[in-house]
């Protein structure tokens, strides 16, 4: 019984022709799938060199956002001048013989973004006059002056702790002296303040009895 088999030699050439199409397609295949896992949206690529990608100008960051609250290191950034709300306030609208008036303001930040203001005493300054006459100022005598970093929310106004006034005279020379006592008798006095470099709005008036 005999076995066929294909004939021993050279082969036709449209054979040849035919598998090296077979071969080429094969190719073509596998660099277009290729091409597609590279290309494919969401596919992995090499990230580009910073200096490589370019930020089109409608999105470019612009020195200091307003609307911005904190700055670089992450801290909120100080309020600017017109930001802040400053009001004297006093305990009493009138004190009685020897009754001592408490003085102090609020600060409102203004803004639509938290920020910072130094509410310690070194920026707190209460002035106390009665008509042109000032008469009384808390910076004559001050010691031990700090500096307090108060974080103010948008709308949510912040109050002093009360500052007792002793009902007299003051001036940087008489510190170390017995001061004069100022009139009373229902005499008008008008309590003038200033917080964080910013003048207080008016003046809370009182009188003394």
């Amino acid at each position: 019984m005999s076995t066929l088999r294909d004939p021993v030699g050279r082969k036709d050439r449209k054979v040849y022709v035919r598998r090296r199409l077979v071969v080429l397609l094969v190719l073509i295949a596998v660099v277009g799938a290729v091409a597609l896992i590279i290309l494919k949206p969401g596919g992995q690529s090499a990230p580009k060199d910073a200096g490589q990608v370019e930020v089109p100008s409608d999105l470019a960051t612009t020195d200091g956002d307003e609307d911005e609250a904190e700055a670089a290191d992450g801290k909120p950034k100080a309020c600017g001048a017109g930001q802040l709300e400053v009001v004297p306030l006093t305990d009493q609208d009138d004190y009685a013989e020897g009754e001592l008036p408490k003085v102090s303001l609020s600060v409102e930040n203004t803004g639509e973004q938290p920020c910072s203001a130094d509410l310690g005493t070194a920026s707190l300054i209460f002035e106390i006059s009665s008509g042109s006459d000032q008469v009384w100022s808390s910076q004559h005598c001050q010691e031990d002056a700090d500096h307090r970093a108060v974080l103010l929310d948008p709308g949510k106004p912040v109050e002093t702790e009360g500052l007792e006034w002793d009902r007299t005279r003051s001036s940087p020379e008489t510190c170390d002296i017995s001061r004069d006592p100022v009139s009373a008798g229902g005499a008008s006095y008008h309590l003038r303040a200033k917080a964080a470099g910013v003048q207080g709005s008016g003046t809370a008036q009182f009188l003394l009895f």
